[in-house]
């Protein structure tokens, strides 16, 4: 059984830093705590007017590592072409088991949504892009979010539309019954089936979800395609406008930073959110 291992992407290569002026940093903000844990995002804020759309930036790492230092240059290139980029932190396993990282992303939307004015974000315009566990993140904001109501404190949980890389998107049925989980979910598919199909971004799916653009690598050893595209087909056949972008021969960290793949992932946040390309560089 393949298991996922903790990724950590040096991509600063792929992006000069010229820009950096047109974008603010905030750093190390509390968006939420967890008992006595306060969980932190980093904001970056393109030095423009008026209310812009917002992505929110979410790490992988099998869930049990990385931290939202990890995908800066994906944070940073989207905040130049006039995104809000917020990453985040979220707990870990196996100290935190599943739904804490799913509930920590949850929190951060309500969050943007809460803080909207401080940072010029409209937050009808409100997005996501996540690699490995965290494409797996996005996924489930993208097929689970729920109007406001008295569960989720009044707060929207919605977005509008998700970038997601090397996504495992169903954990219904596995060889090992599961077990490979057992660090993150607590037990396998016979002892928690609920939360097995509650991690499942397929289980989910239906005609309301935001859009979804997947890139995945052919040769990926660690979230094999047929992962991502369950998510996909599903969103296909309930009418959900969804893209797979597949590079071929790349393994899971060759895909987590195909520039090609990337530019067609902000492209398609660019145009869901709104974006004018032409006049965002």
């Amino acid at each position: 059984m393949l298991l996922f291992t903790p990724i950590v992407l040096g991509l600063s290569a792929l992006w000069a830093d010229s820009k950096d002026a047109d974008v603010e940093i905030r750093e190390k903000i509390v968006y939420s705590k967890a008992g006595d844990r306060e969980l932190l995002l980093d904001a970056f804020v393109p030095k423009r007017e008026g209310d812009l759309p917002a992505v929110l930036v979410v790490h992988g790492g099998a869930w049990r590592s990385g931290n939202r230092q990890q995908l800066r240059t994906y944070a940073k290139e989207l905040a130049m072409r006039g995104m809000v980029c917020f990453a985040i932190d979220y707990r870990l396993a196996p100290e935190h088991k599943f739904p804490a990282q799913i509930e920590d992303c949850r929190e951060a939307v309500k969050w943007i949504r809460a803080n909207a004015t401080e940072y010029k974000v409209d937050t009808e315009r409100l997005g996501a892009i996540g690699y490995s566990a965290g494409g797996h993140l996005v996924c489930l904001l993208a097929t689970t979010g729920e109007k406001p109501n008295e569960k989720n404190g009044n707060m929207d949980t919605r977005i509008k539309a998700a970038a997601a890389g090397g996504a495992p998107t169903d954990f219904r049925s596995f060889p090992d019954n599961g077990k490979w989980a057992e660090y993150w979910m607590g037990g396998d598919l016979k002892s928690c089936p609920d939360l097995f199909r509650d991690a499942s971004a397929t289980a989910f799916v239906d005609k309301e979800d935001a859009p979804v653009f997947f890139f995945n690598g052919t040769v990926d050893k660690v979230v094999p395609m047929a992962w991502s595209q369950s998510c996909f087909d599903a969103l296909k056949s309930s009418g959900v406008k969804t893209e797979m972008h597949t590079i071929e021969g790349a393994g899971h960290m060759e895909a987590a930073r195909d520039t090609v793949a990337l530019e067609k992932a902000f492209a398609f946040l660019e145009a869901e959110l709104k974006i004018d390309s032409t006049s965002s560089r």
